[in-house]
């Protein structure tokens, strides 16, 4: 098999991934036969007629150059067990697509919704993405350093989107970006109310950990990240998880190769309240629309206080025996000490300091053991300091340098500023 244009060889590496670790059967790409793109974004759907039309047409907004060399490919998707009224708005889709809407972009398309072809009742938004970015990885021009992106069929992007991305790889050495993001308006003011307080616990949680001087502090939301080919394929690809497929992805980006911010564009995914997952942005929404409560909790200056704390001390002693840092991490923190206990911490210690003998090496190890999920469990575990949510957020930007910031709108939008998501006109 050959990818990318006029038929160059896969390297190994590729090889060896659409061998042993890809997801494409029964599946193919309709639409563009190209193979000679520079970048890919893949865009999972299921029961989009609706919303699909206008996220294309905002990206048909960028520069023809930049349009030029990227294929955009719609995963349509369902499951087995999908009912009517879903296979049904799907089959819209796929007539809609067959129909070449947008003649400016280079369109394709993958049926992953009709009989014979519909996801395992089991599965959902992970193998969606997972199927779309494997399959992306044949139409691609390897000499080209491709780059894969992340949206979603209910997301809105300007027209900086891809020139802000592709000058994004041309300059950074890091395989992994996330991209600056805020929610379109809600529908009604309660809508608009809840999605901004998810929102300002989304940046608030970002900034303690960057304040904290995390190796995970980068938003993890799904229409709203990108990564060269190469390293997705050093990653393992896409994971087939129901829900937090983008939290799961972008840790194992962040151990084998980094995570940077693009600059310079704004993502707009959508607000609507949902239930198609446990979890993440529809949910938090709907839950606080429905029941009148929120089932995130907002993390106190504090609880950041003691990672920071703790990430310092294994920067400071990474030397040191298992048992004396046991005993610096219980002083730190009489939780965080428990919490070590529960996840082995003596032998997981002894088996870094025995198989990472340099500095730079064993930092990684250990956080590659210590990493963004374990990071969210220490912080749950500790997190002590009930309060006001704009008390414990005035508390937390002060700790980061920013004192007397006291309403919920002035701590979002200085969050906004920070994080490369104000919106300039």
């Amino acid at each position: 098999m050959s990818a990318g244009g006029e038929g160059r060889p896969l390297n190994r590496s590729l090889q060896k991934y659409l061998r042993t670790r890809a997801v494409t059967a029964p599946w193919r790409i309709n639409g563009c036969a190209r193979t000679d793109f520079s970048a890919a974004v893949v865009i999972p759907a299921l029961a989009e007629s609706k919303s699909l039309p206008e996220t294309l047409k905002s990206l048909a907004t960028n520069p023809a150059a930049d349009l030029h060399r990227t294929l955009v490919l719609i995963v349509v998707n369902n499951r087995l067990d999908a009912d009517d009224e879903l296979r049904n708005d799907n089959r819209q889709t796929l007539d809609w697509l067959q129909a070449n809407p947008d003649p400016q972009l280079n369109l394709a398309w993958v049926d992953a919704g009709s009989p014979g072809l519909e996801l395992p009742a089991n599965e959902g938004v992970g193998l969606a993405r997972k199927i779309g970015f494997d399959l992306a990885l044949s139409r691609l021009d390897w000499s080209a350093s491709p780059f894969l992106v992340s949206l979603d069929a209910d997301t809105l992007v300007d027209d900086k989107y891809l020139p802000s991305i592709f000058n994004h790889f041309r300059n950074s050495r890091v395989g992994g970006a996330t991209l600056p993001f805020k929610h379109q308006p809600g529908e009604t003011p309660e809508q608009e109310a809840a999605i901004r307080r998810y929102e300002l616990y989304l940046r608030s949680y970002l900034f303690g950990l960057q304040q904290a001087g995390s190796p995970y502090a980068y938003p993890t939301i799904g229409s709203a990240f990108a990564c060269t080919a190469s390293n997705y394929v050093a990653a393992g690809g896409m994971n087939r998880r129901l829900a937090a497929e983008d939290f799961y992805f972008l840790q194992q980006l962040a151990k084998t190769s980094g995570i940077e911010l693009v600059r310079g564009t704004l993502v707009k995914p959508s607000s609507r309240s949902s239930s198609r997952a446990s979890f993440g942005t529809g949910k938090a929404v709907q839950d606080q629309m429905e029941q009148q409560r929120s089932h995130f909790q907002f993390v106190s200056a504090q609880s950041f206080q003691v990672l920071k704390n703790w990430l310092t001390l294994v920067d400071a002693q990474w030397q040191a025996p298992a048992q004396d840092l046991l005993e610096s991490a219980t002083e730190l923190s009489a939780d965080l000490g428990i919490f070590l206990q529960d996840l082995d911490f003596l032998n997981v210690w002894s088996k870094l300091r025995m198989n990472f003998s340099r500095r730079g090496q064993f930092l990684n190890g250990f956080h590659g053991w210590f990493d963004g999920l374990r990071t969210r469990q220490l912080l749950q575990r500790i997190d002590r300091y009930p309060g006001r949510s704009t008390i414990l957020l005035e508390e937390l930007l002060a700790w980061g340098g920013f004192a007397g910031v006291r309403s919920e709108a002035e701590q979002l939008a200085l969050l906004e500023c920070l994080q490369g998501s104000k919106e300039t006109g």
